[in-house]
């Protein structure tokens, strides 16, 4: 801009002073025919200026270009930004529906537990009244007895008078034992109830409460309701002709493994379908001799893959650590060998071990990191999450950093000693 001006401001001078020149020659001079090309000093002066002005120009073009790309290059951050913000949203909702969806169940539920706590009342109410009735008509029949055995102290008693009392007897135990019974379930239906209204209060406080930070480890939970597996409930397969005990099973989703401690511990899920075992069962089992842990995986091209661990469990009271060591497999190993493996889930997290459960689903062995080998995660389709949902899902990744999308999985366990198994 310092050059236009300048050139705006020289070339007007140069201008008049060749007019004054032209009109003192004129009035001194004899009139002589005029050149037709300027005088070399004013085309140099003029031939300058433009060369400032197109150094001026070209500078001001870079300038311009530099601002242009550091616009271009914040619209992007922009873009990226609010793509991811748009998936964290979207989470977010369907978090709140599943909320909203728990929220309805458990106030069905909660009526339920209502109506059979009115039920039983009026049943209790009822068998009260009888029972004081039944009282009142024992005690008669015990002065009567009591009469009659005075009044007739040698004449044995009838049997008619004894099958009677043997019946009151029997009625009024078995009135006992009844009264005993629904007391008892009148209590656990408190219990339930009063269990109910807490985890109400506590979504309803979730619904309530806003985010201030959109992030995967704020959102919030509600504790699940899936009944454990019974204590007899095992599966066996047949594999190398030998039986297998099948302690993990996912084929399609229809079982949420985003569990609590308590059902990791215990086993979740039909054995007919989704299931996981329990980790107390399973720690029964391997300590009463060594085992062998064999995963088997398919992902959504149908190809097969399986790797054998020799692995040690430990107790609940070392959050059953596990120790594995690589035996045979096609599929690349993921899980880290000879470290101490700690399982963990969303509610319940070992003191001193990287915490992963609140970004990664459901429960697994971690270490000191974060890994991708997560077979209890989420179940996820191809093609219908975005790749960081895809890896917080159910996945194998390998330690060359290969990621295998995983549709079923199969966790087994077979004793090294074939005797100890039969």
């Amino acid at each position: 801009m310092f050059t236009i001006k300048l050139l705006l401001f020289i070339v007007p001078l140069v201008i008049s002073s060749r007019i004054d020149q032209d009109n003192s020659s004129f009035d001194s001079v004899s009139p002589e025919p005029k050149s037709r090309f300027a005088m070399l000093d004013d085309v140099k002066i003029l031939a300058n200026g433009l060369l400032q002005l197109g150094h001026g120009l070209k500078d001001f073009v870079h300038k311009t270009k530099g601002q242009i790309n550091d616009i271009f290059q914040k619209l992007n951050i922009f873009d990226q930004s609010f793509y991811d913000l748009s998936l964290q949203t979207s989470e977010i909702k369907e978090e709140e529906k599943e909320l909203r969806r728990t929220t309805y169940k458990l106030q069905v539920k909660n009526e339920e537990v209502k109506n059979m706590s009115l039920e039983l009342n009026s049943k209790l109410e009822s068998l009260l009244e009888e029972k004081i009735l039944l009282q009142q008509k024992v005690k008669y029949l015990e002065e009567q007895l009591t009469n009659l055995i005075q009044n007739q102290p040698e004449t044995p008693e009838h049997p008619e008078v004894t099958s009677l009392k043997s019946f009151v007897e029997k009625q009024d135990n078995s009135i006992k034992d009844l009264l005993q019974t629904v007391e008892e379930q009148y209590k656990q239906l408190n219990q339930q109830h009063s269990q109910i209204k807490e985890i109400e209060n506590q979504l309803r406080m979730t619904n309530i409460q806003e985010p201030t930070e959109i992030s995967l480890s704020s959102k919030p939970r509600a504790p699940r309701t899936t009944p454990f597996l019974q204590l007899n409930e095992i599966r066996n397969v047949k594999h190398d002709g030998s039986p297998w005990t099948l302690i993990q099973h996912r084929i399609d989703g229809s079982q949420n493994f985003n569990e609590t401690w308590e059902n990791y511990k215990y086993g979740f899920g039909r054995l007919d379908g989704e299931f996981w075992l329990g980790l107390e069962k399973i720690y029964s089992i391997v300590k009463q001799s060594n085992y062998v842990l064999r995963i088997e995986l398919e992902d959504w091209k149908d190809n097969k893959h399986y790797i054998e661990y020799s692995f040690y469990l430990g107790n609940h009271e070392t959050n059953y650590t596990l120790h594995v060591v690589k035996i045979t497999g096609n599929v690349p190993n993921a899980i880290p060998e000879n470290k101490d493996l700690v399982f963990s889930t969303w509610d319940h997290k070992a003191k001193g071990h990287f915490s992963c459960p609140e970004s990664y689903s459901g429960g697994w062995w971690w270490h000191d990191e974060c890994g991708e080998n997560n077979l209890n995660g989420k179940y996820n389709k191809p093609r219908t999450k975005s790749k960081p949902e895809r890896r917080r899902g159910l996945s194998w990744k390998s330690q060359n950093g290969k990621l295998y999308s995983i549709k079923s999985t199969k966790m087994l366990i077979h004793p090294t000693d074939s005797e100890s198994f039969e």
